[in-house]
C-alpha cells in the first residue's frame, strides 16, 4: 500500500515515518473491520525460547503483555491506535496525530482516555 501511495507523500505536512505509520493503522483497522472473527496463525514454526535464570519475571512480564493486549482488543480503536502508537512505539504525539488525522488536543484527550481503561485494568486482581 505504501509504494502505490508514495505520490501522495508530502514531506513539508509529516515525516514518513508517521505517513507509514498512518497508512498501517487505517490498512489493520480496515482489515479487522471486515475480517472480526478471523483466527491468524504464523506461517512459520515460533523458535523456542531458551530458559533464562529470571523465569519468573520473564512470566510476569508475559501475563502483563496478554493482560495488556486483551485490554488493548476491548478497547475503541481511536483511543487504542493513540495508545499504541504513543506509549508503545514512542512516536511523538505531533506525529502520532498526523499518522491518524487528529488534532494533537483530541489525540492527547483520547490517550489520557485510553491511559484510564489501561490502569483501572491494571489495577483490579486477574482473572484466573
Amino acid at each position: 500500500m505504501v509504494h502505490r501511495r508514495l505520490g501522495d507523500f508530502e514531506p513539508s505536512r509529516s515525516s514518513l515515518r508517521s505517513w507509514v505509520y498512518g497508512i498501517c493503522a487505517r490498512v489493520a483497522s480496515d482489515y479487522r473491520r471486515r475480517h472480526p472473527n478471523r483466527n491468524e496463525s504464523s506461517a512459520e514454526p515460533l523458535e523456542r525460547m531458551g530458559v533464562s535464570g529470571q523465569q519468573e519475571e520473564d512470566l510476569q512480564t508475559a501475563r502483563a503483555w496478554r493482560r495488556l493486549a486483551r485490554v488493548l482488543d476491548a478497547m475503541d480503536a481511536a483511543k487504542r491506535e493513540v495508545f499504541v502508537l504513543y506509549e508503545l512505539e514512542a512516536l511523538p504525539m505531533a506525529e502520532v496525530a498526523v499518522s491518524l488525522d487528529c488534532p494533537v488536543q483530541t489525540a492527547y484527550a483520547r490517550l489520557h482516555a485510553a491511559r484510564r481503561v489501561v490502569f483501572a485494568a491494571f489495577a483490579e486482581p486477574e482473572q484466573p
